[in-house]
């Protein structure tokens, strides 16, 4: 079968802001675990910059009989509209739709789009091969794990399917299908990679633990490396972020693979996210050792009881730690704050912002709290009435879509706005950052916006 897999084009702030975009990676496993049986393609709307207009002659030109889209909630009105123009040039087209959205609202997205005809849930490479297969052998979807889709007038949802053991296994993503000459910061190509799924923590406004399991599942140091040199020899790629939820879950395992990273002189640029809980002086210093330039750390909040109430599962004082021991290492920080959560106060945020510049990391990211679908918030706020709207593009986390007793919309953005220049504007900041010339940040800034993913 003809397989084209779709990343809708859509309005993206880190797109926005730096100018660039990043690899699909989702859609490249996909390519990669198809490829052997299909011809399949892949079309990066958002990095290509593509209207409907200049999908339409990719539809035109490569005749798919699968349409696979893949979509976040913010993007998923770009999504229905790929289905719709699949359909409208050819009506017997197959669509399919996943990514974390899709995954937790399927018979929704089915009853708002009838141009989609099969929803993926979780983990998509080995449910979207048995799909084809049924599709292609003309057998009935009912025995395909993983999936929602229409019988007649019905919507379906089938058993889960389980998560993959051994991410060994899986072949690497299909980069030699992707626009890799696109992918570019500060002109320099640069390269995404993943090397665990699945997160033990249980913070509220994260849907990873359901989307990937509660369980961590890692590759192997030796896997990963065979990856890094695939990226560097043959699409000359010197700067990776690795896209783990945290990274440094093992201290053992990144160190294994910065140990590795280092025999092979690799000479890579990377960064990548850890949780506080996990910082060790060991560890850091090993990454800065391995080519780690920045490391990401979800601090959330300047409020012990915020903290708990999100299930952060640290403290204030594990968080300073962590900021300290990998400043202390010569690595740059970036740590992502949340202000509006259910139960947040003036006095809260004023917290946040304080513990934001008493920190002191590289850069800050400041967020509104917002309730995705999947994730336990979103469960919280429809048991007690806040959601303000259910407009998924609104859900870019700079909008408030949560009410906040006893704060209006107005006045966390507001809030929002105050972080920033709050922390980006002080004399000292804009003096380091005007003498490194990182006129970006300061870009950034004024945006009232800074997204590191």
């Amino acid at each position: 079968m003809r397989v084209m897999l779709v990343q809708p084009n859509s309005a993206s702030v880190i797109k926005s802001v730096l100018g660039t975009t990043g690899v699909p990676l989702g859609l490249a496993y996909l390519a990669a675990t198809l490829r052997d049986e299909h011809d399949v393609k892949i079309v990066d709307a958002l990095t290509l910059d593509y209207t409907l207009d200049d999908l339409r002659r990719e539809f035109k030109k490569y005749e798919p009989d699968v349409v696979g889209i893949t979509t976040t909630t913010p993007a998923i009105y770009d999504a229905y509209a790929v289905a719709r123009l699949a359909k409208k040039l050819n009506p017997e087209v197959k669509t399919v739709m996943g990514g974390p959205h899709v995954t937790f609202t399927a018979e929704e997205t089915l009853a708002e789009c009838d141009a989609i005809d099969v929803v993926i849930r979780g983990e998509g490479e080995l449910t979207l091969k048995e799909l084809l297969s049924a599709w292609k052998r003309e057998l009935p979807l009912k025995n395909v794990s993983g999936i929602t889709f229409r019988h007649k007038s019905e919507i379906r949802s089938n058993e889960p399917r389980p998560f993959m053991k051994n991410l060994d296994e899986p072949p690497f993503p299909a980069y030699d299908l992707l626009p890799m000459g696109k992918y570019e910061i500060s002109g320099h190509r640069f390269g995404n990679v993943m090397t665990s799924r699945g997160c033990p923590f249980k913070c509220i406004f994260c849907a990873s633990s359901t989307l990937f399991g509660k369980k961590w599942r890692a590759r192997s140091p030796e896997n990963i490396i065979k990856e890094l040199r695939l990226l560097r020899d043959e699409y000359g790629i010197r700067e990776i972020e690795f896209l783990d939820d945290t990274f440094t879950l093992s201290k053992k395992r990144a160190e294994r693979i910065c140990d590795l990273m280092i025999r092979e002189r690799l000479e890579i640029s990377w960064s990548c996210s850890s949780h506080v809980n996990t910082v060790s002086k060991k560890l850091a210093e090993k990454l800065k050792k391995a080519g780690c330039h920045s490391v990401y750390v979800g601090v959330e909040s300047g409020s012990q009881r915020i903290l708990d109430i999100i299930g952060k599962n640290t403290t204030l004082e594990k968080a300073e730690r962590a900021v300290k021991t990998l400043k202390e290492a010569g690595l740059n920080v970036l740590t992502s704050f949340i202000i509006g959560v259910p139960g947040e106060t003036v006095s809260t945020i004023k917290s946040t912002i304080k513990l934001a510049k008493k920190l002191k990391p590289t850069y800050a990211q400041f967020t509104l709290c917002t309730p995705f679908p999947g994730t336990k918030l979103f469960e919280l706020a429809l048991k007690r009435g806040l959601l303000l709207t259910k407009n998924w593009a609104k859900y870019t986390t700079l909008e408030p879509v949560m009410n906040i007793p006893g704060m209006t919309a107005e006045q966390l953005k507001k809030w929002l706005r105050k972080a920033y220049l709050s922390f980006y504007l002080r004399p000292r900041f804009l003096l380091e950052q005007i003498l490194r010339r990182r006129f970006f940040v300061l870009k950034k800034a004024l945006l009232g916006t800074l997204e590191y993913h």
